[in-house]
């Protein structure tokens, strides 16, 4: 094969791993776009955790292990986000939505109704991911506590990948609680 031809399916095969792809557009919450990342395994099994495991439920792990220490009701940071902002927490809650296109975030609720209080759970900046269909699992998460405004773009992204805003701004942009995970243990029954 020729040098230029050889280039040429280069470009072609890049273009098209490009477009194969699943793009999730992130405004990553740390470290800033751009950075290098290393990513940590997908999905590793535990034992159940939590009361929540029952009889025949599977409990996997994403990103890092939980280590023991400041669980905090989710109900409670939820009511005072200010309070734990910039802290890490472990918190329990029900899964009610996960990306659609990567699980590449999940929001967690206080419990399975759609108008329970919950707050969006990212893994750091794409480092892990939750399975697409982990929606209805319970799942204890371990990371930092963050009040944001979500840019009206980002609103429209999120929507998108299957999210819900219950009080969008009059920009379009929305407040939310957010937790920035280093670990989540899912357990489905």
């Amino acid at each position: 094969m020729t040098r230029p031809r050889a280039q040429e399916i280069a470009v072609l095969l890049t273009g098209a791993l490009a477009l194969l792809l699943p793009a999730c557009k992130a405004e990553a919450p740390a470290p800033e776009p751009g950075t290098a990342v290393a990513h940590a395994p997908l999905a590793t099994s535990a034992t159940p955790a939590s009361s929540a495991a029952s009889a025949g439920a599977k409990t996997t792990v994403h990103g890092s292990a939980i280590t023991p220490g400041h669980e905090v009701e989710l109900a409670k940071v939820l009511a005072s986000p200010r309070d734990f902002e910039g802290k890490t927490v472990t918190v329990a809650g029900d899964v009610r939505r996960v990306c659609k296109k990567m699980g590449c975030w999940m929001e967690l609720s206080t419990d399975k109704s759609d108008a329970a209080p919950g707050c969006r759970v990212f893994f750091g900046a794409h480092q892990f991911f939750v399975p697409k269909d982990s929606d209805g699992s319970q799942a204890r998460v371990q990371g930092e506590v963050q009040v944001k405004q979500v840019q009206a773009d980002f609103v429209e992204h999120l929507e998108q990948e299957g999210a819900s805003f219950k009080a969008k701004n009059a920009d379009g942009t929305a407040d939310e609680v957010r937790l920035v995970a280093t670990g989540v243990e899912l357990t489905r029954g």
